[in-house]
């Protein structure tokens, strides 16, 4: 989730002189949904006015259309949509997705959460935008920019020590 209202973040200034990003206190926010190649480094993502199963289900279709070969396999966090009925109705018409479930309060595990994390970095904190469809356009920006870059997202985020 992408929200409107801004945030201070890893930022430098004198002592007393704290920066100041204004903000204009509407809880307007874009729900993005992602997957992470981890060995292309590709990142697919969707982003939308909602986050429910339908708006899920939606995902999973770009998804199949984006790999349309070969069985999938998802690793996702216990959220209540990933495991709704609707969901499962649409598994169960779809064999080639599978979804790994990790174990509960371990986001760090999901390599996505790094992708999210960073995009905040670049894109959310320390910044204004005066429109929300401003953060849209910026969002999408940097996808384009860690797509182009497939070597910098697989040393960031899918190499593991």
């Amino acid at each position: 989730m992408i929200r409107a209202y801004q945030s201070l973040q890893y930022n430098w200034f004198p002592v007393g002189q704290q920066r100041k990003v204004p903000t204009y206190g509407r809880h307007e926010g874009a729900k993005l949904f992602g997957v992470l190649n981890y060995e292309t480094g590709h990142v697919l993502y969707r982003d939308g006015e909602r986050y429910d199963a339908p708006a899920f289900i939606q995902f999973l279709n770009a998804v199949l259309e984006a790999y349309p070969e070969g069985k999938i396999v998802m690793v996702l966090d216990n959220g209540r949509i990933h495991r709704s009925a609707q969901v499962q109705a649409y598994l169960r018409k779809h064999k080639r997705l599978q979804f790994v479930f990790l174990p509960k309060y371990s986001p760090d595990l999901n390599l996505i959460e790094g992708l999210w994390k960073w995009l905040k970095s670049d894109v959310i904190h320390n910044v204004f935008y005066k429109k929300f469809y401003h953060i849209r356009i910026n969002v999408a920006a940097f996808m384009k920019r860690v797509n182009a870059k497939s070597m910098e997202v697989i040393n960031r985020l899918c190499v593991r020590m």
